[in-house]
């Protein structure tokens, strides 16, 4: 049987030696350094050629000092919102020449703190993360290392993070005014918890705010199948209820599915309005009505806004990204 044979991968040495030439004048041609004679730059590149040698990108990073590459550390993937994001983001980032890795942080922030250090570890440039709350940990870290970071998902321009998001307030309230235009006023609110995601917190404090409203609220995970449990429990409280106003796209279509298993019909019997406009909610029945946030554009405009921070040195600006009403069929009006 023949013997495998092994490719040794060359390194600049190897190139050094057999261009008779140092390694800094190997470096120096392969950075494009025009104080290099036109000879000596042929006989490195002929090395170059005869050895097939690729440099490595971990080379690359200590001889330019960059790595070109972003962070982003987002609560999780088990969620199509942020799928979509990460997509927009990276396809962006890709197109400034960098490349993204992502971590997850269950919405824990000391784990959310742990993975930054892992990351600026691995020599990221910058940091996209989700909402302005973070540990202490997490704020003295990224004012040590002084890594640039964008705050999705979320709008404020007096925020120490730069957002650049929507007004989760405003998603809220654009939900409420249109069942209220549809003549409801019998009305469950279901979000997500508060205490570990602040763009649920605004969201529930802008409706908290409607006090001419006898609003109810619920707090259940945000998850498809504890969301389809937790509606008997919800339908036995909620008597008289016309309409429920969940604040995740992933709690309306659980509810959805829960509320049919109970043979209840929507919205002949009930009505329901989600906040995200997640693809897959075109595609329920009946079709949920939901308020569309701008995901991928806030992926492409958050990737331009890093890049260019990391680039030029100069901190990016905040931006505010509108969110609009997407009408479907999974709301009735009322007589």
């Amino acid at each position: 049987m023949p013997k495998k044979v092994s490719k040794k991968r060359h390194n600049m040495r190897d190139v050094a030696r057999r261009a008779g030439v140092s390694v800094a004048t190997v470096s120096r041609v392969m950075s494009g350094s025009s104080a290099v004679s036109h000879t000596t730059h042929a006989r490195v590149r002929s090395a170059i050629e005869a050895l097939d040698f690729v440099p490595s990108a971990a080379a690359r990073a200590i001889n330019s000092g960059r790595t070109h590459m972003v962070g982003a550390l987002v609560p999780t993937l088990d969620n199509a919102i942020f799928s979509s994001f990460l997509d927009a983001l990276e396809l962006a980032l890709a197109e400034h020449g960098f490349s993204l890795v992502v971590a997850t942080t269950n919405s824990d922030p000391e784990k959310e703190a742990q993975r930054a250090q892992d990351l600026l570890n691995l020599g990221v440039e910058g940091f996209i993360v989700s909402g302005i709350t973070h540990s202490d940990t997490f704020d003295a870290l990224i004012r040590r290392y002084r890594t640039p970071v964008i705050a999705t998902s979320y709008f404020d321009p007096e925020s120490p993070l730069v957002t650049v998001g929507y007004d989760n307030g405003e998603a809220a309230l654009r939900a409420l005014d249109h069942l209220l235009e549809m003549g409801h006023t019998a009305i469950a609110v279901l979000s997500g918890p508060t205490a570990t995601n602040d763009r649920t917190r605004v969201r529930v404090d802008a409706l908290r705010s409607r006090r001419d409203l006898a609003l109810t609220f619920h707090e259940v995970p945000i998850d498809f199948v504890a969301a389809a449990r937790a509606v008997d429990g919800l339908v036995a409280q909620a008597s008289g209820t016309t309409a429920l106003l969940c604040l995740s796209d992933v709690i309306a279509q659980g509810v959805l599915a829960g509320l049919q298993r109970l043979g209840l019909r929507v919205p002949e019997q009930i009505s329901i309005v989600g906040v995200d406009d997640l693809p897959s909610s075109q595609s329920t029945w009946p079709p949920l009505s939901s308020v569309h946030l701008p995901v991928k554009r806030m992926g492409t405009c958050a990737a331009a806004k890093l890049a260019r921070w990391i680039e030029t040195g100069e901190a990016a600006a905040p931006l505010k990204l509108e969110t609009e009403m997407a009408a479907r069929r999974s709301v009735r009006r009322l007589p």
